[in-house]
């Protein structure tokens, strides 16, 4: 039987491009976290959805990490390789009847005019059966019951209605792919991790993972979610939002820089050190009630 220390987390990005200022800065979150526990870290590239995936990016943020300093344990773990597991999981859900196909277009949905946090929210219309069987379906997880609720070691007490929030979500694709929700909880089950430190950003999509948990006989790690970079105009960094790749040249910048963004700046004299120094001194000088408690952070323009 494998045996897990009592931290254990990871960093999962998305292989849709390089890393940039507000990936550094989950990633550094939750390695600052593991190290000062004592902790393994781990990564996991989050494959699963193949349209996003830009060929070489998977290897451009493993050797990013690298040159910043980042040690992991074990192996890489890649989603695009483990679509045998989360078939498993989602037969397992239908064995239980949680889970039911659906035909519902995209247009369909919206057309319902029922508001989520994620944009217009499913309305329950397959759950009798579904309307269009000449359709390849989908395959939803029925919610409903009391709202979740769990504490983030950062944000506090959250509470989501996920019925009203989001109601019955995808678990896979009308085309085959698995979700993002399904994939996540399989591997972080498998991965026995037990704390989940990331960016607020996914703050909403827990609720969703909890329910998904138990719905699996699993139980939740602990959750903290970090503040999330966003630009002058108040949008979180993404690539989607053209956010420019860390500069490698100066990794130790990069670092310290991500550091001062989550309240813990280091000594100045640090920009001529290695990430490794930094890192050590990370370890003893980490603490969550230096972070600060907002969910999204504007990023000081350069100095």
């Amino acid at each position: 039987m494998t045996t897990h220390p009592a931290y254990r987390g990871r960093f999962a990005p998305t292989p849709s491009g390089p890393l940039h200022f507000g990936s550094i800065v989950a990633a550094a979150g939750s390695y600052a976290d593991a190290l000062a526990h004592g902790g393994e870290w781990h990564v996991r590239i989050d494959d699963v959805d193949p349209p996003r995936v830009v060929p070489g990016a998977d290897d451009a943020i493993l050797r990013c990490l690298e040159a910043l300093g980042f040690e992991w344990q074990g192996d890489v773990v890649r989603q695009g390789r483990r679509t045998d597991a989360y078939g498993t999981a989602l037969e397992q859900l239908r064995q239980v009847a949680r889970i039911y196909p659906c035909t519902c277009s995209r247009g369909e949905i919206l057309a319902a005019g029922l508001p989520g946090v994620e944009g217009p929210r499913y309305p329950g219309t397959c759950r009798t059966g579904v309307t269009r069987p000449d359709r390849a379906p989908a395959w939803r997880l029925a919610v409903g019951g009391p709202p979740v609720v769990f504490h983030d070691d950062l944000q506090g007490e959250i509470v989501q209605d996920v019925a009203r929030a989001t109601g019955d979500f995808v678990l896979r694709r009308a085309d085959g792919v698995f979700s993002y929700h399904l994939a996540c909880v399989v591997d972080d089950i498998a991965g026995g991790f037990t704390h989940v430190v990331r960016g607020a950003d996914l703050i909403d999509s827990t609720p969703r993972q909890l329910i998904l948990m138990s719905a699996l006989g699993a139980s939740q790690p602990s959750y903290l979610h970090l503040p999330v970079a966003t630009d002058e105009a108040g949008q979180k960094l993404s690539k989607q939002t053209l956010a420019r790749p860390v500069d490698l040249s100066q990794p130790a910048a990069v670092l310290m820089q991500a550091l001062a963004f989550l309240g813990h700046p280091p000594p100045d004299e640090f920009v001529r050190a290695t990430p490794a120094r930094i890192w050590q001194w990370i370890r003893t000088t980490w603490s969550r009630d230096r972070l600060p408690r907002a969910r999204h952070l504007r990023l000081p323009p350069p100095s």
